[in-house]
C-alpha cells in the first residue's frame, strides 16, 4: 500500500483529500491548531503529526517521521495554506512573510527533505488557487504566493523528472466547505459566472488530487489543473 502525506488535513479541502486517499493509501496528515477527529478513528491506516509548517526544522524532519511510521513515502500533497488578507495600501510585512512561508517555503522545504526517501514513481501535488491567475483585491500576498507556487511546481517538475518524480498542482476555484460557506448572494454570483453553473465541491478537488497522484497520470508533470467549474472562462 502506498503512503500519502497530506498537510493541513483536519478540515476543509485537506480533510476531503485525506479521506479520499485513505480508501487505499496509508495517510499521514499534519495539523497545527485544529486536532483531527473522525479521520483517524474511521481509518486505522492513518496517523497525525502536529507541526507548524512555517518552522523549517519541523518541516525538514517530517518525511522521516512519516517513513518511521509507515515504511515509505510515495505521495506528498502540499495542501496547508495561509490566507491572510492584505492590500496595496496597507503593507504588512508579517502577513506577507506568513503567506509565503506557509504557501511556498514550506512545500519547497518539505519536498527537499523528502527527496532522499522518494523512489521513481513518487508524485507531488501542490494545492494552488485560481487566485494565482485571477488575483483577489484583498489578498495581494496570498495571490502572489500561489503564483509563486505555480512557478515552483513547473521548476520542480523539470528538476525531478529525470528522477521519475512527478510534480503537479491543482488550482481550486471558490469552494464552499462545512467550515467556510459563503453567503448565498456571493455563491450565486460565482455560480452565474461559471460555465458549468455550479461551484466545485471538496470531493471534486479530492478526485483531481487522486488522479494526479496516481499511475494513471504517469505522463503528466508540471501541470496546473484548474478545478473551478469553468469560472470566468
Amino acid at each position: 500500500m502506498k503512503t500519502a502525506l497530506v498537510t493541513g488535513a483536519t478540515r476543509g479541502l485537506g480533510h476531503a483529500i485525506a479521506l479520499d486517499l485513505a480508501k487505499d493509501h496509508n495517510v499521514a496528515i499534519t495539523w497545527r491548531g485544529t486536532a483531527p477527529t473522525g479521520l483517524l478513528t474511521d481509518h486505522p491506516n492513518t496517523a497525525d503529526f502536529q507541526i507548524d509548517l512555517a518552522n523549517p526544522d519541523a518541516t525538514a524532519a517530517l518525511p522521516k517521521r512519516v517513513i518511521d511510521r509507515f515504511g515509505s513515502l510515495d505521495v506528498i500533497v502540499n495542501n496547508a495554506g495561509s490566507i491572510l488578507t492584505d492590500d496595496a495600501e496597507n503593507y504588512d510585512a508579517q502577513k506577507i512573510a506568513t503567506n509565503f512561508n506557509v504557501n511556498v517555503n514550506a512545500p519547497m522545504g518539505l519536498v527537499a527533505a523528502a527527496l532522499p526517501h522518494l523512489e521513481p514513481g513518487a508524485a507531488i501535488v501542490n494545492i494552488s488557487s485560481q487566485n494565482a491567475r485571477l488575483p483577489a483585491m484583498v489578498a495581494h500576498s496570498y495571490s502572489a504566493s500561489k503564483a509563486a507556487l505555480d512557478t515552483w511546481t513547473k521548476v520542480a517538475a523539470k528538476a525531478l523528472g529525470p528522477k521519475g518524480i512527478r510534480v503537479n498542482a491543482v488550482a481550486p476555484g471558490a469552494v464552499n466547505t462545512p467550515e467556510a460557506t459563503r453567503p448565498d448572494d456571493i455563491t450565486d454570483m460565482i455560480i452565474n459566472d461559471s460555465a458549468l453553473r455550479r461551484m466545485a465541491k471538496p470531493d471534486d478537488i479530492a478526485a483531481a488530487v487522486r488522479f494526479l497522484a496516481s499511475d494513471a497520470a504517469g505522463a503528466i508533470t508540471g501541470a496546473i489543473l484548474d478545478v473551478n467549474a469553468g469560472y470566468r472562462l
